[in-house]
């Protein structure tokens, strides 16, 4: 039974795309705004693009506590806000997967750069912030949103995923390889992120240079990531 999958910030461009490719691959996606409107707006878009798909636009507090896996896809500018106003409706056995990048472009400055976050890194800060008993997993740092919206594009990169609970991981996995292109790989410990999130200012750098769409392969990795004995 396909996935269902509430994102935060669904509106914004890698959001959107995550939204598309994921209600093309036969998930129930919920898509959250601070603006029940612009939420719907969104989800609107989403069944343009992929007819029939299960795609419903909510505010954020009511999304996020409709389904297990929560995606949230803010600027790092938004991010603590979004999550203090989430915290009275996260519970318990929930998996929020912060895509969040502390990008400076978020305090003006540019997006090649990083900044620095006491916590290590914005996934770990989301840590903090989150219920207890609430997971979270880092990942979708290095994918093009131009790409994942763009369904007549082809994907063929790795997600690069980090966090503490290897069955999250697990589950997570499952649901962004059911996208064609894509493929999780486990890199460790949720304080792996401080280096997955810096990636994407590299990305945005050899993109810009090279004015293409690149991502993230992984070589000579066992064909077999996710064994349940992993």
């Amino acid at each position: 039974m396909p996935e269902a999958i509430s994102i935060i910030g669904a509106s914004g461009a890698l959001g959107f795309g995550l939204a598309v490719r994921l209600a093309r691959a036969g998930c129930a996606v919920t898509i959250g705004s601070r603006d029940a409107d612009r939420a719907e707006q969104a989800a609107m878009r989403v069944r343009e693009v992929v007819p029939e798909s299960l795609v419903a636009g909510l505010t954020n507090e009511i999304a996020a506590a409709r389904n297990e896996l929560v995606i949230l896809s803010v600027p790092f500018r938004s991010q603590s806000e979004t999550l203090r106003n989430l915290r009275d409706v996260l519970r318990r056995g929930q998996v929020v997967v912060d895509a969040t990048v502390p990008l400076a472009a978020a305090v003006g400055g540019k997006a090649t750069r990083t900044l620095g976050v006491p916590q290590g890194s914005a996934a770990q800060q989301a840590q903090e912030m989150v219920p207890d008993g609430v997971t979270v997993l880092s990942a979708l740092h290095t994918v093009s949103a131009a790409l994942l919206r763009d369904l007549d594009q082809e994907i063929d990169e790795d997600v690069l995923v980090c966090g503490d609970e290897r069955a999250d991981k697990r589950r997570l996995a499952a649901l962004i390889d059911s996208i064609d292109g894509l493929r999780c790989v486990d890199c460790g410990r949720l304080e792996m992120a401080r280096v997955t999130e810096s990636m994407t200012a590299l990305m945005i750098s050899v993109n810009a240079r090279y004015k293409t769409h690149a991502g993230v392969k992984l070589t000579r990795l066992p064909s077999e990531l996710w064994a349940a004995t992993g």
